[in-house]
């Protein structure tokens, strides 16, 4: 058994994620995203899926990266995330 490291929970069905060079422990997907989903800058909802970046910016989607930047954010094709 494993502690999860955002609810503390030891439970037997824990799992790791390795990423960047680091090891992180969770009991379930939802502590999983809520310590390593990239928030939205614009609506501030977690970013689930692929996410649009607009110049080291994290955007849940091309709508919000053209509402909060919209100068940098004219190319993006709402049918193909980045």
């Amino acid at each position: 058994m494993a502690i999860c490291e955002v609810c503390g929970n030891d439970y037997a069905l824990s799992f790791e994620v390795h990423a960047q060079g680091g090891v992180h422990t969770f009991d379930s997907f939802e502590c999983a995203i809520t310590r390593m989903a990239p928030i939205c800058e614009h609506c501030e909802c977690r970013v689930l899926g692929h996410g649009v970046e607009v110049d080291r910016h994290w955007y849940c989607s091309a709508h919000c990266a053209r509402a909060a930047d919209p100068e940098r954010a004219r190319h993006i094709n709402d049918a193909a995330p980045v």
